[in-house]
């Protein structure tokens, strides 16, 4: 028992440690590339962390459920889904690996390893953008096919970097992680509690909506409708 415990919190760290480098990583190469244009950096990092964000949830879904995400860890607690025991566990296997990703990403680019973040990211449409983006994210997870999750979750992220003032973190350890890198991807450590608080109350919202939307139908009965 505790050697699965170990392996699902491995998961966890490992995951949201390559999500971050990916995230970071990606925003750094695309910054340096762009030539100064913020549209052509943002479709860079946008696709990277598609891409990653796909690979990493087929790769470690089956060993921790691949949350990579405190909301949603606690919507799964709340769901039954996750024993309640493992979630501060959950949380601080995620929030390490996000700071390691972090780290790992100034690392591969010869930056210093070590910082915080200047960008500011505060005010009402960002904070409605992260309770917007984190409930359409619970909801995607939520009512996906099981084995569609990777595929539409990596899809969702992709398109709400655009249509988010926020660029769609979406996620409480994506925050934490991110105030470690001042770079295109950052974001100020005094922005940081107002984002996961709007993330929070979006998880919650997500949790409602699936709720209130009634069990997902099979793939089956779905296309029998149509």
């Amino acid at each position: 028992m505790q050697v699965d415990t170990a392996r699902k919190l491995l998961g966890e760290a490992l995951g949201t440690m390559g999500l971050l480098a990916v995230v970071i990583g990606s925003g750094i190469m695309a910054e340096r590339l762009a030539g100064g244009s913020a549209a052509i950096a943002l479709l860079a990092n946008a696709l990277a962390t598609v891409g990653g964000l796909y690979i990493l949830i087929e790769a470690l879904g089956p060993v921790s459920g691949a949350h990579f995400n405190p909301a949603v860890s606690l919507v799964m607690a709340s769901r039954g889904e996750l024993p309640w025991r493992a979630l501060a566990p959950y949380i601080g296997a995620q929030s390490l690996g996000a700071m390691l990703g972090a780290w790992l990403a100034h690392a591969m680019f010869d930056a210093p390893v070590f910082q915080f973040a200047t960008q500011v990211r505060s005010g009402t449409g960002q904070w409605i953008a992260e309770a917007v983006a984190t409930a359409g994210l619970l909801l995607v997870i939520l009512r996906s096919p099981p084995g569609r999750v990777a595929a539409m979750v990596a899809c969702y992220i992709g398109a709400a970097y655009w249509f988010t003032a926020s660029t769609s973190f979406a996620n409480p350890a994506a925050s934490f992680g991110r105030m470690f890198s001042d770079s295109f991807a950052g974001i100020a450590p005094a922005s940081v509690p107002g984002f996961v608080f709007a993330q929070l109350i979006g998880a919650a919202l997500g949790a409602a909506l699936h709720a209130g939307l009634g069990a997902k139908p099979s793939i089956a009965s779905a296309q029998q409708e149509s």
